[in-house]
C-alpha cells in the first residue's frame, strides 16, 4: 500500500496506462460504489493523459442506462433493481467496448440515453486512433457482462457510509437528506454489498484507490496472472444507480 497526494496517484495511474501495450484502444474502467469520486478521478486522469499526447475517450456508465420506464420493475428503492434492470451492457458492448477491443473496427459510439431527457441517443459514430484510451467509470464494471473488456481495471474504494454524506452535499439543490439517504441506505448500498459478495470486484482489478481522504489518498497495484488468462469465470448474474 502506498500513500501521497493527489498528483502521485494520478502520475501513478497515468504510468499504469502508458504500460499497457495492445494493437487496439486501451479500455481504462474505474469502478466503484456510488459518490467514491469516480467520475472525479476519471475527469483528471483524462486532462493528464491528454497532456501526455494520447487521444482519450471519456465515457461513462450513466450515458448507458435503461429508459427509466424499464429501470423500476421492482420498484425505485430495489436494490436488486439497482443491480440487475439498470444498465445496457448489450448495447455497451456492442456500441463502445467491443469496437474498441481486439478485433473491432475502432468505430464507436460513446452513449446510448440522455438521462436528462430519458431519451434514447444515437450520437455519430466516432473513429478511434488505435494508441487512444477509453477511460470509462461507472458502477458494477467488474460483473460478469464487462470484466473481460477492460485492459486496465481501477477500483475506487471508499467508505459506504461515507458515500452516504458526499451524496448527500452533491445532491443538497436536487433532493432532501432524507431522500438522499433513503436511497442510499436502502438501494445503493445494499446493491454494492451484493456486488461484493457475488463478484468480488477487487479480486478482479489491477489498482485500487483507497479514497476516503481524496487529497491523501492510498493506493495498491496487485500482482496478477496476465490479462488474457487471469480471469476465472464470474458467478453468472443477470444488472444503478443514478438519477431515480
Amino acid at each position: 500500500m502506498d500513500q501521497g497526494t493527489r498528483n502521485e496517484v494520478l502520475g501513478r495511474l497515468a504510468e499504469a496506462v502508458g504500460s499497457i501495450t495492445v494493437v487496439h484502444p486501451t479500455r481504462v474502467a474505474i469502478d466503484g460504489p456510488p459518490a467514491a469520486g469516480k467520475t472525479t478521478l476519471a475527469d483528471e486522469l483524462a486532462v493528464i493523459l491528454r497532456d501526455q499526447g494520447r487521444d482519450v475517450i471519456r465515457a461513462t456508465i450513466d450515458d448507458f442506462l435503461f429508459p427509466r420506464a424499464q429501470r423500476y420493475p421492482r420498484g425505485e428503492y430495489s436494490a436488486e433493481g439497482c443491480y440487475f434492470d439498470t444498465h445496457d451492457y448489450d448495447a455497451l458492448n456492442r456500441v463502445l467496448l467491443d469496437p474498441l477491443g481486439p478485433g473491432g473496427d475502432r468505430s464507436f459510439q460513446y452513449a446510448v440515453y440522455d438521462r436528462t431527457a430519458d431519451t434514447a441517443l444515437s450520437p455519430p459514430v466516432i473513429t478511434a486512433t488505435a494508441d487512444a484510451v477509453l477511460v470509462f467509470d461507472g458502477v458494477f464494471l467488474m460483473r460478469p457482462e464487462l470484466i473481460d473488456r477492460w485492459d486496465l481495471r481501477i477500483f475506487v474504494s471508499t467508505a459506504l457510509e461515507k458515500t452516504v454524506d458526499r451524496a448527500v452535499i452533491r445532491e443538497r439543490r436536487v433532493s432532501s437528506r432524507a431522500e438522499v439517504e433513503r436511497r442510499w441506505r436502502e438501494r445503493y448500498i445494499p446493491s454494492q454489498q451484493f456486488y461484493f459478495a457475488t463478484v468480488r470486484p477487487t479480486d478482479h482489478v489491477d489498482i485500487i484507490v483507497h479514497n476516503d481522504e481524496p487529497q491523501e489518498p492510498a493506493w495498491e497495484t496487485r500482482t496478477h496472472l496476465p490479462h488474457s488468462i487471469r480471469h476465472e469465470p464470474m458467478p453468472s448474474a443477470d444488472a444503478c444507480h443514478h438519477t431515480p
